[in-house]
């Protein structure tokens, strides 16, 4: 398989951890090109259980080159306390199969106690932040102020840097907020802590990205959270800080001459979302408990209850277009196995008029569901490995998805397994 982009398509959680770990096998490198740690990719595989954040998917694979690219929030804490509970459940980490780029900023400490003080002073007009520093970080990129990740190894240059960007930080943190202000003796802890213990992963990945596609080798670009998230495309401001979209990986890779010669987006076979803003629909009382027991529906990262929902076509449609997908892997289909009738969100009904078109994000809050109802299947079917096996009425559900968005769906997962999928080529 040639280069190729997985992206999630709707608000995010839609399994792209499972799909990177399943496909790798077919990649000679795996790059995570934009985010952070504030959502996570869970993998299950013959190695165990992973919620990964910041580590890319493909660590699993012996022989793959795991890289974390210039558009990445590199939080050295946090990733470095992935990296080692990463290696205590087996899994070798070295500079050979995981590299950082030198041209990747750091998330420093006041970014995540930024995020923090701000949500609590927006109050019940947060944006449901993850407090991870996010919104901070990506903020301060943008205005030139943070330290590369290759400033590492020039220390004098980083002490004046960081004493710059302290001052300045302090402003802040104490005019605005009220917070005590950050010292060069912390900074200089957090560096030793953890800035040290990732430094031998840093070196320049666009070289090594450049030489493996002179090489001919197959790149995988891995995206966090989804097309809904997006900056730019999403559900403004309830997005995140980042292009979620597959026309940003090249940039945020650090190869942006690569082309991307397939697109795989991923979808839930029923709809969740994580966080604060517009979710048209979201189901409540018991039926969404129900649906949320029965897909373990919690956050990765933060743990808390995820929004659920049919699936919604008009949210899917628009995501595809924006990833400009090429085919799709619908997954969860299991999740729904039991169900008497599957509620579908078909179209959105905005000042009496039905929609197929994705609304402005103003218009959203005014959008109604139009649900259409199709018959569920009264099986189990995480065993099933062929499509032809599948049932009826699990065949008709997809078909109709499939049509409705208008790209092909080429995966269709059954169960969180690495081999739990159906693959229709």
């Amino acid at each position: 398989m040639s280069n190729c982009a997985i992206v999630g398509i709707n608000w995010g959680d839609e399994g792209k951890g499972r799909m990177v770990d399943l496909l790798t096998e077919n990649f000679d490198v795996v790059v995570r090109y934009q985010g952070g740690g504030n959502a996570g990719h869970t993998v299950i595989n013959e190695y165990g259980k992973f919620a990964l954040h910041l580590l890319p998917s493909g660590i699993f694979r012996e022989g793959v080159v795991n890289i974390l690219g210039n558009g990445v929030a590199l939080d050295p804490q946090n990733l470095w306390l992935e990296m080692q509970e990463v290696i205590r459940q087996g899994i070798a980490l070295t500079p050979d199969n995981l590299k950082i780029s030198d041209r990747a900023s750091l998330l420093l400490p006041w970014h995540r106690a930024l995020d923090e003080l701000e949500e609590m002073r927006l109050a019940d007009k947060k944006y449901g932040s993850t407090k991870q520093g996010i919104a901070p970080f990506y903020a301060d990129k943008y205005q030139k102020k943070t330290v590369l990740a290759g400033e590492l190894f020039y220390p004098q240059k980083l002490k004046s840097h960081l004493a710059e960007l302290m001052e300045w930080k302090n402003l802040t943190l104490a005019g605005v907020y009220g917070a005590e202000p950050y010292t060069v003796e912390q900074l200089n802890e957090w560096i030793e802590a953890y800035c040290e213990n990732v430094k031998p992963y840093i070196c320049d990945t666009g070289k090594v990205l450049k030489d493996a596609q002179h090489g001919g080798k197959s790149i995988l670009f891995e995206a966090q959270l989804g097309a809904l998230r997006d900056l730019d495309y999403g559900i403004h401001p309830y997005t995140t800080s980042s292009n979620t979209t597959a026309a940003y990986a090249p940039i945020g890779s650090g190869l942006p001459s690569a082309k991307i010669d397939a697109v795989i987006g991923v979808v839930k076979a029923y709809s969740t979302c994580v966080g604060e803003g517009p979710f048209v629909c979201e189901m409540f009382g018991e039926e969404a408990e129900m649906l949320r027991k029965a897909g373990a529906e919690y956050g990765a990262k933060t743990g808390r209850p995820r929004r659920v929902g049919p699936l919604d076509i008009v949210a899917t449609r628009y995501g595809t277009e924006v990833q400009g997908t090429t085919e799709i892997a619908l997954t969860k289909l299991d999740v729904l196995s039991g169900m008497e009738k599957i509620p579908v969100c078909t179209h959105y009904l905005v000042n009496g008029e039905e929609m197929d078109e994705f609304p402005f994000p103003a218009a959203l809050a005014d959008a109604k569901p139009v649900i259409r109802d199709f018959d569920g299947w009264q099986c189990d079917i995480s065993g099933v490995r062929n499509w032809e096996e599948l049932p009826a009425e699990a065949r008709a559900y997809v078909s109709f998805i499939e049509e409705a968005i208008g790209c092909r769906i080429s995966y269709v997962s059954v169960g969180p397994e690495r081999d739990s999928i159906i693959i229709r080529k």
